[in-house]
């Protein structure tokens, strides 16, 4: 399924901020892809979920994402830490 977004969504990417304007979504399989038009060269790139975040919202009180890469919640990278003793 392409949904286009109306209006479309501010996001922050890997490359850049820019205006998401579809998202395609295979299945509950897959992950949600966000097709993003860049703002500082125009160019156009599918992103998975995991890749963009929403662009910081003042009025929101969303503050800015300086790694879009980086998880909000339940972020999983010291699993290896625990132990099961």
């Amino acid at each position: 399924m392409i949904l286009q977004l109306d209006p479309p969504i501010p996001v922050t990417t890997p490359q850049g901020d820019g205006f998401a304007h579809l998202l395609i979504d295979y299945s509950s399989e897959y992950d949600l892809y966000w097709v993003v038009f860049l703002d500082k060269s125009g160019e156009c790139w599918t992103y998975s979920n995991k890749d963009i975040r929403a662009q910081k919202n003042i009025t929101l009180g969303r503050k800015q994402i300086t790694d879009p890469n980086r998880r909000q919640h339940g972020d999983l990278t010291n699993v290896s830490t625990l132990s099961s003793n």
